[in-house]
């Protein structure tokens, strides 16, 4: 079998499935359908907004479909109709079994942790929020419980000290798509030897849990230790971001989120929440240390480095929650 006689249907949604979609077809692999989420109204405008999957598919000129249920039936027998030997799967939603176990060659998924580490929604959030200084993308097959799957191939990288999910995101993209293809190539030459995840854990260790981001998670705990802020702010910046909320003597409040921040600095009898300014320099007490907050964004205004914001808002009398 050769790259153009495998027929591959590629599952996909965001910006981080489209480089390995678009190295798949600029490398010359057959595919032969391209499964992305259905348009969704969103913004201020309620503009209709087609995944960065679909825009990419429709420029190609793909076979596109776009199925409100993966077991509705006419998908189904129009994915058949497709006759794949292989489905590839990047950041989609959960896969049925009348779908993932459809090709012969089977279903693999592109992973942004090492797996079993950081099974769930969000590994790149969770990696950089825990400290973590490495990650990595795995291949895998799709079976009944998410990312549990058989391993085909890993790889990693260093997470930078100062580096923040973005950074993190474009290098496991990179990195993803061309594994994507390794592994395409190595399901075409026959030479794949899966790994079952649980032979990757030593004696007593569990798989490491990645859930999905919510609003709360997202909050910010200036009772925490100073380097724990420190990831965590990272470790959702710049999106979902995390959050606080500036409160004065009088009880007013203002929802701020703040991308990023210094290192963390040791202080003695610091008070959680506590503000230092000097007009150049907005510093904020955590249970054991400083951080100085370097760029944030005011509810309803536009993100700024803090010295730009200490001009436009007195902060005299305010504390963080």
């Amino acid at each position: 079998m050769t790259k153009d006689d495998l027929r591959i249907v590629f599952f996909g949604t965001p910006d981080f499935a489209v480089e390995s979609l678009r190295q798949l077809v600029e490398g010359g692999y057959n595919i032969v359908g391209v499964v992305t989420m259905p348009d969704k109204i969103a913004g201020r405008g309620h503009r209709m907004i087609q995944s960065a999957v679909k825009q990419y598919a429709v420029e190609k000129g793909l076979h596109l479909m776009q199925p409100e249920k993966l077991k509705d039936e006419a998908f189904v027998n129009e994915l058949r109709s497709l006759n794949a030997q292989l489905h590839i799967v990047i950041a989609f939603r959960m896969l049925p079994e009348v779908v993932w176990a459809m090709p012969p060659l089977g279903t693999f998924n592109l992973h942004a942790s090492l797996l079993p580490k950081y099974r769930g929604a969000a590994p790149i959030n969770w990696a950089v929020m825990n400290g973590d200084t490495t990650t990595g993308v795995t291949t895998f097959f799709l079976k009944h419980e998410i990312d549990t799957g058989d391993v085909i191939q890993q790889q990693a990288i260093e997470i930078g000290r100062t580096d923040n999910v973005e950074v993190i995101h474009d290098k496991l993209m990179l990195l993803g798509a061309d594994m994507v293809l390794e592994t395409v190539d190595a399901i075409i030459a026959g030479t794949v030897k899966p790994i079952p995840q649980d032979q990757m854990l030593t004696a007593g260790e569990e798989p490491t849990p990645a859930p999905k981001i919510f609003t709360e998670t997202c909050r910010i705990d200036w009772s925490r230790p100073a380097e724990q802020l420190y990831n965590h702010i990272r470790g959702l910046s710049p999106y979902p971001a995390a959050w606080s909320e500036l409160v004065d003597e009088q009880g007013n409040v203002c929802h701020v989120k703040i991308f990023a921040t210094g290192e963390p600095v040791k202080k003695d009898e610091p008070v959680p929440g506590a503000i230092s300014a000097d007009g150049k320099h907005l510093v904020v007490d955590c249970a054991d240390g400083t951080l100085e907050i370097l760029s944030l964004q005011l509810s309803g205004k536009r993100r700024m480095p803090a010295a730009d914001f200490m001009r436009g808002f007195n902060l005299k009398g305010f504390k963080f929650l």
